[in-house]
């Protein structure tokens, strides 16, 4: 019988993969597209955008263990302070998640969220640059998020653990 290898976080990790691009998902590896100038743009927007907040990292691009077997590189992440330097930062250690989808955005929206929201990533943002919107996602419950708001460029939102900064949605 054949059948696939599902990696482990552990093994994936030790994996002599290229540096970015490679994502594991429940322990299947991924080959991520190469980031244009739209969704690099829009990342570089976010980064601006949430720099302003108080003693939060604002990880562009970086890692994000979700044991047993989940490594992803979210666009952003919003970071509780911390040391890691000598481990991964895993989902008690993030505020908030930004993915930002040019061509990837059933990929985000049916096998990223889902798997953030089992890990209990407290809020997650999809920006949606085709369609122009901002999908937040926010009280997660099992694979799912109970609430989905959609939100305009130009509109004004304040991430969960932030309420009284109010971020205009950048283009």
């Amino acid at each position: 019988m054949v059948r696939p290898y599902r990696f482990s976080l552990e093994e994936f990790l030790k994996l002599p993969l290229p540096e970015r691009g490679v994502e594991l998902l429940e322990g299947e590896v991924y080959q991520m597209a190469p980031i244009g100038p739209r969704h690099a743009y829009a990342v570089n927007r976010w980064n601006r955008v949430f720099s302003s907040l108080p003693e939060v990292l604002v990880q562009v691009q970086g890692p994000l263990a979700l044991p047993p077997d989940t490594y992803l590189e979210p666009d952003l992440a919003l970071l509780r302070p911390g040391d890691y330097r000598e481990r991964l930062p895993r989902p008690e250690d993030v505020l908030l998640v930004v993915e930002v989808a040019d061509a990837s955005l059933d990929y985000d929206l049916t096998k990223k969220v889902p798997l953030y929201a089992k890990a209990g990533v407290p809020e997650v943002w999809v920006q949606d640059l085709l369609g122009g919107k901002l999908l937040l996602f926010r009280t997660p419950e099992e694979d799912h998020y109970r609430e989905q708001i959609w939100v305009r460029p130009g509109e004004r939102v304040s991430p969960l653990a932030f309420p009284e900064a109010f971020l205009e949605v950048p283009w």
